[in-house]
């Protein structure tokens, strides 16, 4: 189980399904801190240290995912959005914008739960330890068109713009597929390595993450160079016009 010191800010004006998540987020021995508004989460998250952030997507002021885009634009905590939306549109809109993964009312306690730890291990790399072993053979870095790639850091820098930067989702997909460069790495193993809960829209999680890493990395997104389709196998990261460096 994640550590007890794991803080999740609650941003819901729902003040019962409030109440139901840090329920939830307690039982699994976190500690919850709660926001009725963007407004309100902004004040808790300058005073306190917060390791996640649950946003519905409807608020009152501004909108949950207006506050979840503020809030990627100045750091790289983990984000999930709890939305009532019903259309998979609605959903890969989520995740295109800024949230790490998203939940749809009404949800299971266990898939709420799941996503959350899959987020958290994303994000904080002390609580994965066990895979520092398994990347001994991993590039210790990349060059992809104008981005630098620091993969034992956790770092990526845009050259020509170092204003952008990569979700901690991106930054996960783009590790798994530097592990076995050119070797296609299909959508059910990038699944397991993100820990994300098996569903009837999770195939298209993965797209999603792989367009939007394109859209940050790629000259040409609609032609990529470095993260490409093998069809019927899954995505690879091809090197031939990157460099790696052991």
């Amino acid at each position: 189980m994640l550590n007890e010191r794991i803080r999740i800010l609650i941003v819901e004006d729902d003040p019962d399904m409030a109440e139901l998540i840090s329920d939830l987020v307690e039982a699994e021995g976190w500690t919850p801190l709660t926001a009725p508004s963007a407004e309100a989460a902004a004040g808790v998250l300058a005073h306190e240290t917060v390791h996640l952030v649950l946003v519905d997507h409807n608020l009152p002021g501004a909108s949950g995912r207006t506050f979840a885009q503020r809030l990627r634009a100045q750091t790289n905590i983990g984000i999930v959005m709890v939305t009532a939306a019903g259309s998979a549109a609605d959903r890969v809109l989520g995740l295109e914008t800024a949230a790490d993964d998203y939940v749809v009312k009404p949800f299971e306690p266990i898939e709420l739960t799941a996503r959350i730890k899959a987020v958290l291990r994303r994000t904080i790399p002390t609580l994965k330890p066990e895979r520092e072993a398994e990347r001994e053979h991993e590039p210790a870095s990349l060059r992809l068109g104008d981005w630098s790639i620091d993969l034992k850091n956790r770092r990526a820098i845009c050259l020509s713009d170092p204003a952008k930067s990569l979700t901690s989702a991106e930054f996960a997909l783009l590790e798994i597929l530097a592990e076995a460069p050119n070797v296609p790495v299909s959508r059910a193993q990038i699944l397991d390595r993100l820990g994300a809960e098996s569903d009837r829209y999770i195939d298209r999680n993965v797209d999603v993450l792989v367009l939007r890493l394109r859209r940050k990395i790629e000259r040409n997104p609609d032609l990529p160079r470095h993260i490409l389709t093998r069809r019927g196998k899954g995505y690879v990261l091809s090197t031939d016009d990157g460099e790696l460096v052991s």
